[in-house]
């Protein structure tokens, strides 16, 4: 039988996602971000999830969306705060202290997720010495330089957003729609991709961007994003 990873629905496979998952979530600035495999977890209604994305509060993703329905117990994320003068309801959720926040170093942050996809367990970075976000780490000075120790973040799904993809699953994202999505595909146990598009004949090897054998299931939506 031929390899073919494209779904007609995602339903099916988002219901697989259980309570207490670790869930990467691709996305930065206003690029990636999986919105409608989102609005799928969101109706699943899983509990106890960690979600590992590069924001918490950013408005054109629905990563908010799962922690107002207080389906989240933790965040690992670079950036919290929201925009506006009144409180997130990921700010109101930490204030009252039903969900745990881990803040990490952007670098550090993409570098922890690299490192889980390519089995390395920790490694020594000097960003984030001496402040509070190295609180209860390991040190060293390393070539004369005071260091943290990091450990590699690894998960279980992965919800990634890609232009176009193939049925072997290979992925092509447009310009910065990449952002964290091949790490995090290389870090998880299971991979989903919505793409815009997704083709019968195989990706020109020069377009394939994320191989298929980090790619479980695609989609195709057909949204512009």
């Amino acid at each position: 039988m031929a390899i073919d990873k494209r779904i007609e629905t995602a339903k099916e496979v988002i219901s697989k996602i259980f309570d207490g998952a670790v869930i990467m979530v691709s996305g930065f600035g206003g690029a990636g971000f999986p919105n409608f495999l989102l609005e799928i977890l969101r109706d699943a209604e899983p509990k106890e999830l960690t979600l590992v994305a590069n924001s918490a509060t950013h408005p054109y993703s629905l990563t908010h969306s799962l922690i107002e329905a207080k389906m989240v117990r933790k965040v690992i994320v670079t950036a919290a705060r929201g925009r506006g003068k009144e409180l997130s309801p990921f700010e109101e959720q930490w204030r009252d202290g039903s969900i745990e926040l881990e803040c990490v170093p952007q670098g550090n942050f993409a570098e922890r997720i690299r490192a889980g996809g390519a089995g390395i367990p920790a490694f020594y970075s000097p960003t984030g010495y001496g402040t509070d976000l190295a609180t209860g780490k390991e040190t060293r000075k390393i070539n004369g330089k005071n260091c943290v120790l990091e450990e590699a973040i690894t998960g279980d799904f992965a919800l990634i957003r890609g232009d176009r993809a193939d049925r072997f699953g290979n992925i092509n994202f447009n310009t910065t729609q990449m952002n964290f999505a091949p790490a995090m595909a290389t870090a998880c146990e299971v991979t989903i991709a919505e793409v815009r598009e997704a083709i019968d004949e195989a990706l020109p090897t020069t377009d394939v961007h994320l191989p298929s054998v980090y790619v479980n299931h695609v989609i195709a939506t057909g949204r512009e994003v």
